[in-house]
C-alpha cells in the first residue's frame, strides 16, 4: 500500500513523508540506541500495537531508515538497525527533545519511563560541560543506566545505548527528577555534582571507584 504524501515540493513535507507518522520517530530513538529486536522494541515503546510496530518497520525499511538482518548463533534472531539515513536524524531528534523539555513537569501517573529516554537531552548537554578525557559517560537512574559515547574521535559522531557502558570514563548517579531539571536547564552537571544532586565516580584501582571532581565547564 503505498504512503500518504502532503504532495509539496518542499523538504520539510518530504521528511514528513517519511518520519511523519505517529510512533516512526520514537523507534528512531529506540534505534538511535543500537541494533534492537522487535520484542525489544515492543517493550520500550508502550502502548504501541503489535500491528502498529510492524506496519511501521516496514516502512521505515522501504525507506531505507532500517535495516532487518539475522544475527548469528546461538543468537539467531532478527534485530533491526538505522541506516547511515536513519542515523542521521538523530539532530533532528535531539532539536525535538529540547523543544519538547519544558513540557517534563511533574510526572502523570500514567506516564511510563525508561531510562534511556533521558539520553537524547543529555548528548549536547555532557558534549558541553565536560573537558577534554572524558568520551564515554554511564548514567545511572532509578529505573536503569544507559551511556553516551561523545564521539570526540568517532567520525559516527556522539551515540548512545541502553545499559551500563562496559568501560566508561565517568559515571553519573542521580534521581529522574535531576534528569528531567538538566534537560531543562534548570540544573548544569557542575551545579548537580557540586550540590550532590548527581554523584560523580570514575573507575579507580584496587578497590572499585573514586569519587571525581568536576571536570564540568560553567
Amino acid at each position: 500500500m503505498p504512503r500518504r504524501s502532503y504532495d509539496q515540493y518542499c523538504a520539510l513535507a518530504r521528511a514528513l513523508d517519511t518520519v511523519g507518522d505517529r510512533w516512526t520517530l520514537l523507534i528512531v530513538r529506540e534505534l538511535l540506541g543500537g541494533a534492537r529486536r522487535y520484542t525489544d522494541l515492543h517493550a520500550d515503546l508502550p502502548g504501541v500495537s503489535t500491528d502498529m510496530l510492524a506496519s511501521r518497520l516496514k516502512d521505515m525499511e522501504r525507506e531505507g531508515l532500517v535495516s532487518r538482518r539475522r544475527l548469528a548463533p546461538p543468537g539467531a534472531a532478527f534485530v533491526y538497525d538505522l541506516t547511515a539515513r536513519g542515523r542521521a536524524l538523530l539532530p533532528a531528534l535531539t532539536a525535538l527533545a529540547d523543544w519538547g523539555a519544558p513540557a517534563l513537569d511533574e510526572k502523570r501517573p500514567t506516564d511510563a519511563v525508561r531510562a534511556h529516554w533521558f539520553a537524547l537531552p543529555l548528548v549536547t548537554r555532557l558534549g558541553r560541560h565536560f573537558a577534554e578525557g572524558v568520551d564515554v559517560i554511564g548514567v545511572a537512574l532509578d529505573e536503569g543506566e544507559f551511556h553516551v559515547v561523545l564521539g570526540t574521535d568517532d567520525e559516527d559522531g556522539p551515540r548512545y545505548a541502553d545499559g551500563p557502558a562496559e568501560r566508561p570514563d565517568i559515571r553519573l548517579r542521580m534521581d529522574t527528577a535531576t534528569c528531567a531539571d538538566i534537560a531543562r536547564d534548570r540544573l548544569t552537571l557542575e551545579q548537580g555534582i557540586a550540590s550532590g544532586r548527581i554523584e560523580a565516580t570514575e573507575p579507580g584501582a584496587g578497590d572499585g571507584a573514586r569519587r571525581r571532581k568536576s571536570t564540568a565547564t560553567a
